[in-house]
């Protein structure tokens, strides 16, 4: 009888081997390499792109008002809900 496909995949990731002994002494990371050119130049701050930078304060601003505007439709939907079922009694 022939085996499915994923549990002959499944014993082979299972009986692998182990990693070597030294796998411990190997860095996690890569070396350090240099940034080329291309990398450099987009990183450098774009001129054009100046006018359109969102500033934190404003960013917290916005959010908050937009905390409190949806705060305030689930109290007025659950006002309405609350009025609705009392004049259904």
């Amino acid at each position: 009888m022939a085996q499915p496909v994923f549990l002959s995949s499944l014993r082979s990731r299972l009986c692998s081997a182990p990693p070597s002994p030294h796998h411990h002494l190997q860095p996690s990371r890569g070396y350090h390499v240099e940034l080329g050119a291309r990398e450099k130049a987009l990183l450098e701050e774009d001129v054009a792109l100046k006018r359109f930078k969102s500033y934190k304060n404003s960013v917290k601003q916005v959010s908050k008002i937009g905390n409190v505007l949806t705060l305030a439709v689930v109290f007025g939907c659950s006002y309405e809900l609350g009025v609705l079922a009392a004049s259904m009694k």
